[in-house]
């Protein structure tokens, strides 16, 4: 279609051919990879361009990848692997926003790490734009397109949205596929003798347990600046340690912080110290966790929740390695590694300037994400025998063993605590066993099912379905005071629906008018 604002072609209002046929493609695919190497190619041909790619992010490496691409070699796709934040990949992931370099050959950013050549007779653009799925960036789609000087390329931008809305999903899939090769290759290594490292204070052998091991591994011997990643309750702070157990630090002071415990009148005093007489109450001079941690590691938790002031404090600190007291004008030199944790999302902070960009950079060098317990439930069954074993020595309790029925349970519990969670219901558990023995009817009601509390309906499928219905029927005329119509068009069923249901369950509606007269 020509765009007459722009005199030339518009992809944004284009005709929906192209998109039914991708679609078509996608939802029909045998072979993943071939697929999108097709839509790929039609793609570059619809919109008149050189190159198309698709990369994936790997969270669990802190890698962008090319999975698929159409007018690259083999060799330039493997050359293709970016950081978060680095290149213009890297910034579209971590920015989770489109970006446009309009000539290519006059960008700074772009880092055309692939190696591909162009045509220098007409400028090249680079349109990038992120594929997110259920809230989470998992990749992006990219075009590289010559042009006669073309300034605005909104419509491409948003063309390019709309078809990686469309292959989103078969993303997803490829990004598991790799994610089980990967799996494949470590227990390929384990069979074969390979050892590898597995901190002594974590529980777990799981696929993403042993790619956290692998990190923890890799980042120890280093000063790097780590930021740990997860939910509320996965044990970040017993990464750090194993972080800091593993470094050549281990004999060093290891010093705990939980940044939202601490109130903002006294963390600055607690991290640096104070002078006698710096403030009122202060009768001696304290010294602060990050002298205590000279030499060793110091973890910062909750560090989403540190005011804003103190965040530029603390960037001074990253950047000089250095401190002073409270009521103090001498520097103090410190050698600390910074390990920091956050369950809450940085980045929508940033937006909000709730926290500081140039801060979260400081602290995001080397992030780690740590899984929910919901993404490892093969080690739930280790975990629950590691806790039954910690509980009998701490309440000198003989618990023997847990039953499959209750094991069965909390593989299928969705586990909102996580680990901390876990512990806690095996220890409530354990309490509540007369027999040495943990049942299913010893864990929490949370935890219950209809079958395990021998609650569940009886009779056919049939049956307990009318049963709901009746019953939803019921509370209905009550809602709407015995009024058919309203009560049909609340239930989305007709009045004639409505009224044969009222018949087959013998239900007398003037009851419902009299029962609302009453009431009023």
């Amino acid at each position: 279609m020509f765009c007459e604002k722009y005199k030339r072609v518009c992809y944004a209002d284009s005709d929906l051919t192209f998109l039914v046929n991708i679609s078509n493609v996608i939802s029909r695919s045998q072979d993943i990879y071939k697929d999108l190497e097709l839509v790929l190619e039609e793609l570059c041909e619809y919109l008149n361009a050189q190159y198309s790619i698709i990369t994936i992010v790997d969270r669990n490496c802190d890698r962008i990848m090319i999975s698929s691409a159409y007018g690259l070699t083999e060799d330039e796709k493997k050359k293709g692997i970016y950081k978060t934040g680095e290149g213009v990949v890297g910034k579209v992931v971590s920015t989770e926003q489109p970006v446009v370099i309009p000539d290519i050959a006059a960008s700074d950013e772009f880092l055309n790490r692939t190696g591909i050549t162009f045509n220098g007779n007409k400028p090249m653009a680079f349109l990038c734009v992120p594929i997110i799925i259920k809230n989470e960036i998992t990749g992006t789609l990219s075009i590289h397109k010559t042009h006669p000087g073309i300034t605005d390329f909104s419509a491409e931008i948003k063309f390019l949205n709309i078809v990686g809305m469309l292959i989103g999903r078969n993303i997803s899939v490829r990004r598991k596929q790799i994610e089980e090769l990967d799996e494949l290759r470590k227990e390929n290594m384990r069979l074969k003798g390979a050892k590898l490292f597995k901190p002594e204070n974590i529980i777990g052998n799981s696929s993403l347990m042993n790619d956290l091991y692998n990190m923890i591994e890799r980042v120890s011997s280093t000063n790097t600046t780590v930021m740990l990643r997860g939910e509320s309750g996965v044990g970040k702070e017993l990464i750090a340690e194993a972080i800091h157990n593993a470094s050549p630090r281990a004999s060093k002071p290891f010093v705990r912080v939980n940044c939202s415990a601490l109130p903002e009148t006294l963390i600055e005093s607690e991290l640096f110290g104070h002078e006698k007489g710096a403030f009122t109450g202060a009768s001696a001079m304290h010294t602060g966790r990050f002298e205590v941690a000279d030499g060793g590691t110091i973890f910062l938790d909750e560090i989403g929740d540190v005011p804003l002031s103190m965040q530029v404090k603390l960037l001074r600190v990253l950047q000089q390695k250095q401190i002073e007291r409270v009521g103090g004008n001498k520097t103090i030199d410190i050698d600390v590694r910074i390990i920091t944790a956050t369950n809450r999302n940085l980045e929508n902070m940033i937006k909000e300037e709730t926290f500081r960009e140039d801060f979260y950079y400081r602290l995001n060098v080397f992030p780690i994400y740590v899984p929910a317990l919901r993404e490892r439930r093969a080690d739930i069954p280790i975990l629950t025998d590691h806790f039954i074993d910690k509980v009998n020595k701490k309440n000198g309790t003989k618990i023997k063993r847990i039953t499959s029925g209750a094991l069965d349970m909390l593989m299928v519990y969705s586990w909102p605590g996580n680990i901390r969670e876990l512990e806690n219901v095996i220890e409530r558990a354990m309490i509540l066993s007369t027999d040495n023995v943990i049942h299913s009817y010893n864990l929490p009601p949370t935890l219950q099912t209809g079958f395990s509390s021998d609650t569940i309906d009886k009779g056919t499928l049939n049956n307990v379905l009318e049963k709901v219905e009746r019953q939803m029927i019921m509370d209905t005329l009550i809602l709407t005071k015995g009024n058919m119509a309203k009560a049909a068009t609340r239930l989305g069923i007709t009045e004639r629906m409505m009224g044969l249901r009222i018949g087959k369950y013998n239900l007398a509606i003037q009851n419902y008018k009299q029962l609302s007269n009453e009431k009023s």
